[in-house]
């Protein structure tokens, strides 16, 4: 679809987050639209999620089960890709994160950066992105299907706190 956008902001808390998920679902978008992405101390402290335990396995379930609001992106973040670049750190689910896994260890010369420019983001919003990630932030994004309803996104990402919220 030509008039597609990412529409991207990063949340500084779960609560914003959820809402924003929440949101998006309910404006027709499914979980498998929606990019998460967050550290791993993020998703440990925000979550109590640690990659490959009990817990993890356990949030998907009850994800796929419950169908509620924190379920959802606490299944999210508990069967996303966590990419096996070393120092990154990082913990993404959702449709950035087969396009980052795809880049593999060649993209991560430079690291976090040189990846989602790899994915078409911008150089300086990449720079943006890292820094927020790196002090605790949850990054969103989903493709909007058409140009109307990336300005709805936006507005929806700023009416619930997120920061550098940006279409690309």
């Amino acid at each position: 679809m030509a008039d597609s956008r990412l529409v991207t902001g990063i949340f500084g808390s779960r609560a914003a987050a959820e809402a924003a998920v929440k949101e998006i679902n309910r404006r027709g978008y499914r979980q498998q639209d929606i990019t998460v992405m967050m550290s791993e101390a993020t998703r440990t402290k925000e979550f109590g999620i640690e990659a490959a335990t009990k817990a993890a396995e356990g949030a998907a379930v009850g994800a796929a089960v419950g169908g509620t609001v924190g379920a959802t992106l606490a299944g999210l973040v508990a069967i996303g890709t966590s990419l096996a670049i070393p120092g990154l750190g990082l913990v993404i689910a959702g449709p950035l994160a087969a396009a980052l896994a795809g880049l593999g260890a060649g993209g991560a010369t430079g690291g976090l950066v040189g990846l989602l420019i790899g994915t078409g983001i911008p150089e300086n919003r990449a720079r943006v992105y890292e820094a927020g990630l790196h002090e605790g932030g949850i990054l969103l994004g989903v493709e909007a299907k058409s140009e109307r309803d990336a300005g709805q996104l936006e507005q929806l990402f700023e009416s619930l706190g997120a920061q550098q919220v940006r279409q690309e």
